[in-house]
C-alpha cells in the first residue's frame, strides 16, 4: 500500500510528520514523501527542510493521498501542476486525506465539491467559497475523503484511518507504540476552550498569512 505526502514550501512540519509517523507503521505501508520537483523543502518556521524524496510524477497512483497544510497552501490554491496530480492520482485512490488547511488545496483542486469536510478553525469557513460544507469537527470522513482540523489533529486522523485500513487492533497498537495520550497542561487547543483575548489575538495575527 502506497501512501504519498505532499510537500511543498512552507508547509507545517507536524501536519506531514504526525501522519507520517502513523501511518508509516501499518503493515505493508510504504510511505513517500513527493513535491512537484523532487528535493528539499523548507517547513512554515523555516529552520527545518523536509525532503521530497520523489517528483509527484513518479507516483502517480498512490493507495492513499495525504496534503498536509501551511503557511505556504496560500501558493497552492491556483490550478496546476499540483492539482492536476491530485486530480489524477484520486482517480485511482482508496483514500484522499488532508491536514489542516491541506483540505483547501484539495477544495481547490475540486475534489472536495458538495462533501463536509474541516479545516484550521482560522480557515474552515474558506471551504465554503470551494464548494465544500463546512464541518466543525476534528476529523471528517465524507467517503473516501477524509479531512483533519489544524496540525495536531492529523494524529487522530492518521490513527482513524489506520484503523479503517488495518483494523481496530492494528490502530491501537500504533497508538501504544508512538504513546500518543495527549494530556495537554493547558485547555487552550480549541477556539471553543481557549481564553476569548487569545482566540482574537491569533485571529488577528493569522489574518494575512491565511487569507492572503
Amino acid at each position: 500500500m502506497q501512501i504519498v505526502i505532499v510537500l511543498y514550501d512552507r508547509v507545517t512540519a507536524l501536519d506531514a510528520i504526525g501522519p507520517y509517523e502513523v501511518l508509516s507503521r501499518m503493515p505493508g505501508a510504504e510511505v513517500v514523501f513527493a513535491a512537484v520537483e523532487a528535493g528539499t523543502v523548507r517547513t512554515d518556521v523555516g529552520s527545518l527542510g523536509l525532503v521530497a524524496d520523489v517528483a509527484l510524477a513518479a507516483v502517480p497512483s498512490p493507495d492513499v493521498v495525504l496534503v498536509p497544510g501551511g503557511p505556504g497552501q496560500m501558493e497552492q490554491m491556483e490550478d496546476g501542476p499540483l492539482h492536476a496530480w491530485l486530480r489524477a492520482a484520486d482517480a485511482t485512490s482508496t483514500w484522499t486525506t488532508s491536514v489542516c488547511t491541506g483540505s483547501l488545496i484539495l477544495a481547490a483542486a475540486g475534489l472536495l465539491r458538495g462533501r463536509r469536510a474541516t479545516s484550521h478553525w482560522l480557515a474552515l469557513e474558506q471551504l465554503t467559497g470551494r464548494g465544500a460544507e463546512p464541518a466543525h469537527e476534528r476529523v471528517v470522513f465524507d467517503g473516501k475523503y477524509v479531512t483533519a482540523a489544524g496540525v495536531s489533529a492529523g494524529i487522530d486522523m492518521a490513527l482513524t484511518l489506520a484503523g479503517r485500513i488495518a483494523g481496530d487492533e492494528v490502530a491501537q497498537t500504533i497508538q501504544l507504540g508512538i504513546e500518543y495520550d495527549p494530556q495537554p497542561p493547558y485547555a487552550a487547543g480549541s477556539a471553543q476552550s481557549a481564553p476569548p483575548h487569545l482566540v482574537e489575538r491569533l485571529r488577528e495575527a493569522s489574518r494575512f498569512v491565511l487569507n492572503g
